[in-house]
């Protein structure tokens, strides 16, 4: 999960996803990350982690960190909040293989519209609840069709 500084949208998305594979007893790593170092080893924004919990998830121990190459080997699918992410994310790919890996994750529960995720941090609890709301359907929606296929 790949937004910019990796403490709103992606760590919502990385827990949200990983709650719903621990309770399907899949055996998935997830992570996020950002394309910016701005935050790097801090934790989510106060705002996410309060959103998450309302929803029964913990992210308040994750930290902040920059999206690497490594991960095109680390990762099977590499999922991005918003086109400017996935442009970032796909400047560094050096092969198809790895550009294959990385798509909206929204393109999941809205498929072939190219919609992002909007950034909440400037916004108020509506605009992360919101956020989380996209990013649990999306997540619902690739664990059905992608993991499920598995």
């Amino acid at each position: 999960m790949v937004c910019l500084g990796n403490i709103c949208r992606s760590p919502l998305a990385e827990g949200i996803l990983q709650q719903k594979v621990n309770d399907k007893g899949l055996m998935v790593e997830v992570d996020s990350c950002g394309t910016a170092n701005y935050h790097v080893g801090e934790h989510p924004d106060p705002r996410s982690i309060k959103k998450a919990k309302q929803h029964g998830i913990d992210i308040s121990r994750l930290h902040a960190r920059q999206f690497s190459k490594d991960d095109f080997a680390n990762f099977n699918l590499i999922l991005a909040m918003d086109k400017y992410n996935l442009a970032d994310v796909l400047s560094l790919s050096e092969t198809k293989e790895e550009q294959a890996k990385v798509k909206l994750v929204l393109d999941f529960s809205i498929p072939g519209k190219n919609k992002s995720v909007p950034d909440p941090y400037y916004g108020d609890d509506s605009d992360f609840e919101h956020v989380f709301q996209l990013l649990d359907q999306a997540a619902d929606v690739l664990i059905n069709q992608y993991f499920d296929e598995k």
